[in-house]
């Protein structure tokens, strides 16, 4: 018994000991690096202020809302909000809307910057290659209202550039925003041609980074320029490429809200309407916190369930992951 003691405080000790170096060697390292930490603690305080803090907040989604006596004091109703969502007859058309929408900007929007990114880096002329990524960077700083302004004046049924055109060619007009069919397609397009020119840019960096000794073998060895992006630029920016998909896939289920919000109309709710847009309408609208909240948190962990088991298929199959 008291060799058992004996060891236990000799355990102690050493623990304590250990704790007071660990201690004196974090005290030595932040008065050497105090400017280090000095600049890391604004961006730290902001994340916590307005990024996790207000998670706290999403306590809302399992209770019943009442302002006067806040969210803290609301009553606990439980599952019932998300209950609510689920038994909706609008939450199938929802999640089929959001998924689409999201599905198809992905499969169509993420090879285009890619393969940008590598016919601009075969091109030999410096002022050609820029004057194209000037062309087609620019688009990405129109703002979504005059970007939806822009595709409603072209895409307008009677003095529309594009109905003009048709009419001139002996077709009838065409109501496109007023078409559920077209919907999907008018969005993804649209922002395909205004995200293309800088979303290349993450691959004409990672491009940059490859080894031009690999290019001086491929040369030796005879390659074309088809078999250089094959075998060289390809291999070269995969990790980049797998990182961007997973982001990508991380947030199908949080595709933007503003846009689709305001190319919406009565004729195109049908394939218009998505989770964010709904949340909107019920939660602010409608001033139904509670029920807008229980959608909103329900789509995140959708978000978060696809990260994680994307990260974890890339990390698998390719040895690259976010972690």
């Amino acid at each position: 018994m008291n060799v058992e003691i004996a060891v236990e405080q000799q355990t102690g000790a050493s623990i304590k000991r250990r704790r007071g170096r660990l201690s004196s060697a974090a005290a030595r390292s932040f008065a050497k690096h105090w400017q280090l930490y000095l600049v890391v603690i604004p961006p730290l305080l902001y994340f916590i202020i307005f990024k996790y803090y207000p998670m706290l907040n999403a306590v809302l989604a399992f209770k019943d809302y009442n302002v006067i006596k806040g969210i803290w004091g609301s009553p606990w109703v439980g599952m019932k909000n998300f209950k609510l969502f689920f038994d909706n007859p609008i939450f199938w058309n929802l999640i089929k809307n959001t998924i689409y929408l999201s599905g198809y900007l992905l499969l169509a929007g993420f090879p285009i910057p890619i393969a940008l990114a590598l016919m601009l880096n075969e091109v030999r002329s410096n002022r050609f290659k820029r004057f194209v990524q000037l062309v087609t960077f620019a688009p990405y700083f129109i703002s979504t209202v005059v970007m939806v302004s822009i595709i409603m004046l072209f895409l307008a049924p009677r003095l529309g550039f594009i109905n003009v055109l048709m009419n001139h060619l002996g077709l009838d007009s065409i109501n496109f925003l007023g078409m559920p069919s077209m919907f999907r397609s008018i969005y993804v397009w649209s922002d395909i041609w205004q995200t293309a020119g800088y979303s290349a840019v993450i691959y004409l960096a990672a491009l940059a980074g490859i080894d031009p000794t690999l290019y001086e073998a491929a040369k030796v060895d005879g390659a074309s320029r088809f078999q250089k992006i094959w075998h060289v630029d390809l291999p070269g920016i995969l990790p980049t490429i797998i990182i961007v998909l997973i982001l990508n896939v991380g947030n199908v289920m949080a595709i933007g809200f503003e846009k689709v919000y305001l190319l919406q109309n009565p004729l195109n709710l049908v394939n218009s309407e998505i989770i964010s847009t709904y949340v909107y309408s019920i939660g602010l609208l409608n001033a139904n916190y509670s029920f807008a909240t229980a959608v909103g948190l329900f789509n995140s962990v959708i978000n978060l369930v696809l990260l994680v088991l994307v990260n974890g298929l890339a990390k698998r199959f390719s040895n690259n992951s976010l972690w």
